[in-house]
């Protein structure tokens, strides 16, 4: 096999769903020689098996060679036990993150690497756009003012451009982009990757929307075209998080105090234990409270949490969605990665667009750091339900992913 040909091998992750199988059948379409992958992680209700027969099935259809990657152990190891961790510890923690950074742009990356190929896809809704080296020294401040992605295609017809020659990639950096279908984007889930990692990366469907994908996968005929998209996290399956978490876990009741407007606390119930609960949760305390001072009946604020106490094993909750005990303006970040790290080195603070949970509108803030990777986001406007464990990621404007942190 020539060494050109080498350079066009790549290495899909099937998960068994109709976004990664779109994204092997659209690599094949323009020319690289595809190999599908399964990777095998944990899974507690059986669909790992399906999905992983199903990805195998699509291969065949594709007439593409298909391996499985068992990486079950270390998917333990680097995610399921960071999760548990994370909840022992009174945080939030956020698994589809440490997937990413461990087992798909971690472990797969490597093992790919060292088999031979020279790119890994999967099947995210982000858009990577190469740039010259510099593009990124004369343009660092201007954050993508442009949308790089003016060129198009036609789905339907499946007349697709292929990303730049191995070679001029090896001259770029990489910018990651929200993708096209805003309610399908998972940049917020790819804020850890490095530009080591991306320089091997391709996302074939970032350009598209779900429909789009869907239309394509009845186009190629294949037989993930109407499966259903999976829900919540993913090696739980149909489990839900408060059983699994209750395996490790101990339940400890203790008490839930609503937050008065003096600054004092009433007790009105309580939980089976502050490990099992994220701030700005609303559902799952079952506390039975509306209106509960006057007792009338439809006429009741929601309740949130506003705070948990790990050492006294109480939660606060106020009422309303509206109640200022609900929002910051200023939050601690560790952990911090910056997809460009150009953009670093240029300024100690950076005006960013921000958000602290997935599909949350970004809004804008200003990126103070204190180190390379300890920083404070303030907001112009105090935001809601900031949760530590989880991420705060920011973009520029033009909806490039700059970076994201871990909330302290």
């Amino acid at each position: 096999m020539s060494n050109s040909r080498k350079k066009k091998i790549v290495f899909v992750a099937m998960s068994g769903g109709v976004d990664s199988s779109v994204a092997a059948a659209l690599l094949k379409k323009q020319g690289y020689d595809v190999v599908g992958v399964h990777i095998k992680c944990y899974n507690i209700d059986g669909c790992g098996e399906r999905d992983a027969e199903d990805a195998r099935r699509v291969a065949e259809q594709l007439k593409i060679p298909f391996y499985v990657f068992d990486l079950e152990k270390e998917y333990k190891d680097k995610v399921v036990r960071y999760m548990i961790d994370g909840y022992k510890k009174g945080i939030t923690p956020n698994p589809d993150v440490m997937c990413n950074k461990e087992i798909k742009f971690g472990l797969f990356l490597k093992k790919a690497l060292e088999l031979g190929t020279n790119y890994v896809a999967t099947g995210h809704y982000v858009r990577l756009i190469p740039r010259p080296n510099s593009y990124f020294y004369g343009h660092h401040l201007s954050l993508g003012a442009k949308n790089p992605t003016a060129q198009r295609v036609d789905p339907l017809d499946v007349k697709l451009f292929a990303p730049p020659r191995h070679a001029l990639r090896n001259n770029c950096q990489f910018a990651l982009f929200s993708a096209k279908d805003t309610n399908k984007d998972q940049s917020y889930f790819l804020w850890t990757l490095t530009q080591d990692q991306l320089k091997h990366c391709l996302f074939p469907i970032g350009e598209y929307t779900k429909p789009q994908v869907r239309q394509m996968a009845e186009r190629f005929g294949l037989l993930t075209a109407k499966k259903k998209d999976s829900q919540g996290i993913c090696f739980l399956g149909k489990v839900k998080l408060d059983d699994f978490l209750a395996q490790y876990i101990k339940p400890k009741t203790g008490q839930v105090k609503l937050a008065q407007g003096d600054g004092s606390y009433k007790v009105i119930g309580e939980h089976n234990g502050v490990y099992f609960y994220t701030i700005g949760q609303r559902h799952g305390l079952h506390l039975g409270i509306k209106n509960w001072e006057s007792g009338i009946k439809n006429n009741f604020k929601p309740l949130y949490i506003t705070d948990k106490d790990i050492k006294n094993n109480t939660i606060t909750v106020a009422e309303g969605d509206d109640n200022q005990a609900l929002y910051q303006k200023e939050i601690q970040l560790i952990k911090v990665n910056l997809v460009n790290p150009i953009i670093h080195n240029s300024k100690f603070v950076i005006s960013v667009f921000a958000r602290v949970r997935y599909r949350q509108l970004l809004a804008p803030a200003n990126l103070i750091f204190a180190s390379s990777h300890d920083a404070k986001l303030v907001f112009d406007r105090a935001q809601k339900f900031i949760a530590p464990g989880q991420s705060a990621v920011f973009y520029s404007k033009a909806g490039e992913l700059l970076g994201g942190g871990t909330i302290v």
